[in-house]
């Protein structure tokens, strides 16, 4: 685990739960110097949540990025039941968080299945079961969860919000968020396998004042959307992508949920060039 001059300090605590949105919540996204990180685990709907209920043996991956630097914080997890995760950096820069969850495993009824495949937007898997006469069946389902979070240490804004990671549903800002300072667009790439994601439907939620607002929009033909964005508040991308699984006695479909967290709350920051 490289320091490259970082001090790390690691306390993780999880806890279990399902419902459609996840995300990475820290208690503010912008921080000095050497101040405590503390990132909750969210599940919920209308960008309020409550901490997922969960632990180490749900978790496939969680990575620390920094600059140049890559650290698997999976050896760090505790295995008592908790609600987050507390780092300290005493260093300047972007820093990003990235999680992804193991399967697990949901059983809805036909009706259930229909309306949250409408909702979401997954008009192959409608198309697939009309075509099929599945309309009528319950759905079986794998699902797992990626998520990421942009913090904010100190004036230094580094490239690392930008690079792509590993996991499977990827959202990737094309540009600097924290190098706004007025309103502005803001383009975010999808992946889905390290492939670009056309056709997807995409939430973007902004939370201020305790208000919350949505818009949807369908990722174009490089899995790209655009949107207006003002440096306040708190933002999140979401998406879900769906597959059909084939010779699996358990489940008939694989769902992966993709989220991407970053806001402009916490101290004032002067601007610096990033890097």
């Amino acid at each position: 685990m490289k320091k490259n001059g970082l001090f790390l300090f690691l306390l993780l605590l999880l806890t279990a739960g399902t419902a459609h949105e996840f995300w990475l919540e820290p208690q503010r996204f912008i921080f000095s110097r050497g101040e405590e990180i503390n990132i909750r685990f969210r599940v919920g709907e209308q960008f309020n949540g409550e901490n997922w209920n969960s632990n180490r043996e749900r978790i496939k991956q969680l990575q620390l990025f920094y600059a140049d630097v890559t650290d698997d914080l999976s050896d760090h997890l505790s295995d008592v039941t908790g609600d987050s995760l507390q780092f300290t950096f005493f260093e300047e820069g972007t820093a990003m968080v990235c999680f992804q969850s193991v399967n697990s495993f949901i059983e809805l009824n036909a009706s259930q299945f229909h309306q949250y495949l409408e909702e979401d937007g997954l008009a192959t898997a409608l198309h697939y079961r009309k075509e099929h006469n599945e309309s009528d069946s319950a759905g079986r389902e794998y699902y797992q969860r990626s998520a990421k979070t942009l913090v904010q240490i100190g004036p230094v804004r580094t490239n690392v919000c930008m690079k792509r990671s590993s996991l499977p549903l990827d959202l990737v800002p094309l540009s600097h968020p924290y190098l706004m300072t007025g309103p502005d667009t803001l383009a975010v790439r999808i992946f889905f396998k390290n492939q670009e994601a056309p056709g997807l439907k995409v939430r973007i939620w902004k939370r201020l004042a305790g208000q919350v607002t949505v818009t949807d929009q369908l990722s174009d033909s490089s899995g790209t959307i655009r949107f207006a964005v003002q440096p306040e508040g708190e933002w999140m991308v979401s998406c879900v992508q769906m597959v059909r699984l084939a010779n699996d006695s358990k489940a008939q479909w694989q769902s992966y949920w993709g989220s991407l967290t970053w806001g402009y709350t916490g101290k004032a920051v002067r601007s610096a060039t990033s890097r």
